[in-house]
């Protein structure tokens, strides 16, 4: 049997006639969600498998300037030190908290 005439055949089999046929549209539904099904599966086992063995998807990466200063690390270090000294002023009692619900 040639390709054409197989192609042929199929073609005649899933072409709408005079009568609708749901038989064979759930058929082709389901075929067609398996064959995706199943590409979707290798391509995220393919995938898996690369990147478990130390490949990249997609291009190689490339090195850019860091988008941070070191100034600006400084400073946020300093608030958080100062944030910590008051802190440790409310926990050692330095300062009073006068609850006014009391």
């Amino acid at each position: 049997m040639n390709l054409s005439r197989l192609f042929e055949t199929l073609k005649r089999r899933f072409a709408y006639g005079p009568t609708i046929d749901p038989t064979r549209d759930w058929v082709a539904l389901l075929t067609l969600s398996i064959i995706l099904l199943a590409a979707i599966l290798v391509w995220n086992v393919w995938a898996f498998d690369t990147v478990a063995q130390g490949g990249t998807l997609g291009g190689a990466a490339t090195s850019t300037a860091p988008v941070f200063s070191q100034n600006s690390l400084d400073a946020i270090h300093s608030i958080f030190k100062e944030r910590a000294v008051e802190e440790t002023k409310y926990l050692t009692g330095v300062y009073g908290f006068a609850d006014p619900s009391q």
